[in-house]
């Protein structure tokens, strides 16, 4: 009679091994993209409106329910300062979410590096028009302008640190403003806070686009990279808080904590948040761990309950 051998004990341990790991670790999912982030569902806005006469010019306002007044948050969306990236579809979602938490959101589109007229300075003047034009929606919409912060991802969330710093700008720069809305605080999305260092690793995400939106390179043009990059602009006066997560394969590690550093080191109250799993569109995603955290940030700056 044929007796069965006995798998052999380094056999069997193997193919248990591979039994258990094929049930107990799950595939990683894949990194969230700007595309994925196009597609997330969001409720109409309340309106569409122009701050200016070019096309690009406008913005979503959108309005919880209720009567008002409402704290805003002026919501920018990324794509590395050019139209090819990200529209403000991608921050159609995020915009929808804190409207649904109490706040007014004003989601604005503006002219890029590649847009005809954009570039330096227009491209922060779109930005900076698009806050002040708050004053005009307030004559006809409940909106608590004590009550405003901004917030934006990547390139955007450069342009939300550089609108809290707006009055810090030195006379003589086309940037300056002399009575700026003020902010009560800006949060920065895996955001940009230093033009100068984002050159030095700007080629693993969106390639040479700096001196593109500048103008030059910080030798050529020093001017205007002291009053289009907010670490140029430290202390900002008013709360900043980064977002970033682990897996960013955009903003490094050692890019975050300098921007903590460097507002820390000139007075400015900075919070970072870290979060773990994270890449970087998973932050303009209502659907992720990264929201709640998100949220509450954008509640303490507003000092909403």
């Amino acid at each position: 009679m044929n007796v069965p051998r006995p798998l052999g004990v380094t056999r069997l341990g193997l193919l248990l091994g591979l039994f258990f790991m094929g049930s107990a670790v799950p595939a990683q999912a894949r990194l969230l993209r700007a595309g994925d982030v196009d597609t997330l569902p969001a409720g109409p806005a309340t309106a569409r409106l122009a701050y200016g006469s070019d096309s690009l010019q406008f913005g979503d306002l959108r309005l919880p329910d209720g009567p008002g007044p409402f704290p805003v948050a002026v919501v920018i969306h990324g794509g590395c300062w050019v139209t090819r990236f990200a529209s403000l579809r991608n921050s159609t979602a995020l915009a929808d979410a804190l409207r649904r938490a109490g706040i007014a959101t004003w989601n604005i589109e503006y002219r890029r590096a590649d847009s005809p007229g954009g570039g330096w300075p227009n491209t922060f003047l779109d930005a900076s028009a698009a806050t002040e034009h708050l004053r005009v929606l307030a004559t006809q919409y409940p909106l608590d302008l004590s009550r405003v912060i901004s917030i934006g991802h990547s390139a955007g969330g450069h342009l939300a640190l550089w609108l809290a710093g707006r009055a810090r700008i030195p006379a003589g720069s086309p940037l300056a403003l002399g009575d700026p809305l003020p902010l009560r605080g800006a949060v920065a999305l895996a955001g940009i806070a230093d033009l100068a260092d984002f050159r030095t690793y700007q080629q693993n995400s969106c390639g040479n686009v700096v001196d593109g939106l500048m103008g030059g390179d910080p030798m050529q043009v020093p001017d205007r990279y002291a009053a289009g990059s907010p670490v140029a602009l430290f202390p900002l006066g008013v709360p900043q808080v980064q977002v970033v997560g682990t897996l960013d394969r955009v903003m490094p590690a050692r890019a975050r904590e300098a921007h903590a550093a460097a507002a820390r080191a000139s007075g400015d109250a900075v919070t970072l948040e870290v979060i773990e799993g994270a890449g970087h569109h998973e932050l303009m995603s209502p659907r992720t761990a990264a929201w709640p955290r998100i949220e509450a940030a954008v509640r303490r700056l507003l000092a909403m309950p």
